[in-house]
């Protein structure tokens, strides 16, 4: 199992410090670092965590895709491979509607079919870039089909980056299984919806493409709150418990909280969000719904926790940058145990 270091939001607010942390996470044996766009752009720090690291892979999970252009996510994701000798992972999202109409100003289609052609476009520019191959790529929402030799930034040295994509329901997740390298799955999971719902459909998506299980790799989903004591294993908990009822609030993923007949408290939840009453919502996710949703132990006790829940189906999972250096050998064990 691999496991990467992933800094939210706030993890990246000082953006100084990208250097320093991701050298650490290499050092500490960490197999990649990845970046979420939250408040922060997630390319910019990935090329520091790039141009300041030698070893681990770096991926963006998730940059928003329908807010930008495909052929500008293929140029910089192209130009990361470049940089990092063929570390940089592409990891690509779609956001809920209100947040592509009301905060990128894009429109709102059906995301599902959507991503598929954002995907398959961006394949098609990399395969002229690489191989020479005329770009004629015509979808329902993309049309890209010119590219002069002045805008052509030629082969790469190693080989073309992996797309993923973020999926929540059946649909999203039987277009990662047909078109990309991987599947990241949401933090707001729970092991039945995984192995009931998402699963399935990615193998379906595989069949139909003519592909296996086995091409496609799968970044676990679920909260983990970890640590180097308890006392920051119970703040993870409350922060867990704080994220789940900020997701548990959006219908769309109401399905996944069905699956432990917990839908009643979705749609109550999302009636709080409306009168702004968020510091009020994670009242209602009691320790049933917070262990379902995450794991939770310190460092020197989560593992076999971990390979229980991840181990059956998952490429890797993510942990934490770790906040006290103290921690950092249990840290460091607990990564070469969870890599046996």
């Amino acid at each position: 199992m691999e496991v990467y270091c992933h800094l939210r939001s706030g993890d990246q607010e000082d953006l100084r410090l990208i250097p320093k942390i991701a050298q650490t996470a290499e050092e500490l044996g960490f197999d990649g670092i990845s970046f979420s766009e939250l408040a922060h752009d997630p390319f910019f720090p990935s090329i520091m965590a790039i141009e300041h690291t030698e070893k681990i892979r770096v991926a963006t999970s998730i940059a928003i895709a329908f807010a930008r252009s495909p052929m500008l996510s293929a140029y910089m994701a192209w130009d990361l491979q470049k940089m990092s000798d063929g570390r940089f992972e592409l990891g690509l999202g779609t956001q809920v509607k209100g947040h592509n109409e009301r905060r990128f100003s894009v429109p709102w289609y059906a995301p599902a079919p959507r991503m598929k052609e954002y995907v398959e476009s961006i394949k098609s520019i990399w395969d002229c870039w690489q191989n020479g191959a005329e770009l004629n790529y015509q979808g329902k929402h993309y049309s890209i089909d010119l590219m002069t030799p002045e805008f052509n930034p030629g082969k790469l040295d190693c080989d073309m980056p992996t797309i993923s994509i973020a999926a929540v329901g059946p649909v999203m997740s039987k277009v990662a299984g047909s078109v990309c390298d991987g599947i990241i799955l949401h933090s707001f999971n729970n092991n039945r919806y995984v192995e009931e719902v998402v699963l399935p459909n990615v193998e379906i998506g595989a069949k139909s493409n003519g592909r296996t299980m086995d091409d496609i790799s799968i970044v676990a989903g679920g909260m983990i709150a970890t640590g180097g004591d308890e006392e920051e294993v119970m703040l993870q908990r409350e922060v867990c418990r704080k994220r789940i009822s900020f997701y548990g609030s959006t219908r769309s993923y109401k399905s996944v909280m069905d699956m432990h007949e917990w839908g009643d408290t979705c749609l109550e939840l999302h009636e709080m969000s409306k009168q702004g009453k968020w510091q009020e919502m994670p009242s209602l996710i009691n320790e049933s719904i917070l262990d379902t949703f995450s794991v939770s132990g310190a460092y020197k006790d989560i593992g076999p926790a971990l390979k229980e829940r991840y181990g059956a189906y998952s490429s890797r999972i993510s942990l934490g940058f770790p906040s006290d250096e103290s921690s950092h050998s249990d840290l460091a064990n607990l990564l070469r145990y969870l890599h046996e």
